[in-house]
This record gives structure tokens, C-alpha cells and sequence, in this order.
């Protein structure tokens, strides 16, 4: 069963922000009786993401969420776990105040985040984004973790 809307021809029903304060939830009914629910997140200027090849494109909020649940995905117990660190990075980048930012700005920002809410996911993002080739890069990398704490 297929349901078509028409934003226009409901009402709101309720409204309420989500917890972590990106978007704004609205139930609604339609003019036929059904009811649904939409979400608006806050629009922010675009960024443009540097590439390592040189190359410059938009960045896209998605796609980093699907490359951080592509590589880290099966340490978190929800969607909405791997959402919020997508958030907080995306935060971090916002918080340059720049309109430009590299692709590595963005791993770090996401390893930054990893690092403070799954150590796991933060040594397999790790290895990847910073391309480990040894069993000494592992040992790095742990070294460096235990010594935050």
C-alpha cells in the first residue's frame, strides 16, 4: 500500500524538536484522515569538501553517513548512534567558519567523535582513513588511545 500526501492539505498535529536539537518533528493529518510524519532539518550553508586528488565537490551529509555505517556501522546498536557521531562531525566542520574544508578535516572530525563514544570503531575508522599497512600502526594507535585516558 502506497500513501501520497500532499503537505499542503494536512494540518499539524504536534510539534517537537528531536533530541538532539537537528531537526524538528511534526505529526500531521491529512484532509482524508491519515496521519503521518514529517521532519525538517535546519539547512546550513553548503561546503565545499577539498578531495586528495585535487578535485572539489559539495559536501554530503549522506554520504558520510553511509561511508561511517559502511565501516563502523556494525560497532554501534542503532541508526540513531551512528546519526549523532555524523552530526557531531558535521558540528566540528560548521565550527571551522569556513566554506571549504579537506577530506581529511572530515575523517579526523569523524575520528574525533569516534574516539570519545566507541574505542573499537575508532581503531577500524582509524585503520582505514589513515590506510595502516603494519601491526605497528595498530600499536600506534592504541598506545595513543591509552594514553588519553
Amino acid at each position: 500500500m502506497e500513501y501520497r500526501f500532499r503537505i499542503g492539505d494536512s494540518k499539524v498535529l504536534e510539534s517537537r524538536e528531536t533530541l538532539d536539537g537537528t531537526m524538528i518533528r511534526r505529526r500531521r493529518e491529512s484532509s482524508d484522515g491519515h496521519r503521518f510524519t514529517t521532519y525538517e532539518r535546519i539547512e546550513l550553508p553548503p561546503l565545499t569538501v577539498l578531495k586528495r586528488s585535487g578535485n572539489k565537490e559539495i559536501y554530503d551529509r549522506d554520504k558520510l553517513l553511509l561511508a561511517v555505517k559502511r565501516s563502523v556501522g556494525k560497532f554501534f546498536n542503532s541508526e540513531l548512534e551512528i546519526e549523532d557521531v555524523v552530526t557531531r562531525a558535521t558540528d566540528i566542520l560548521y565550527s571551522y567558519n569556513t566554506d571549504q574544508v579537506s577530506s581529511k578535516q572530515i575523517g579526523e572530525a569523524v575520528l574525533d567523535v569516534l574516539a570519545e563514544v566507541n574505542e573499537v570503531a575508532y581503531v577500524r575508522f582509524a585503520s582505514v582513513f589513515r590506510e595502516f599497512k603494519t601491526l605497528e600502526d595498530f600499536e600506534n594507535i592504541l598506545k595513543e588511545q591509552k594514553g588519553k585516558k
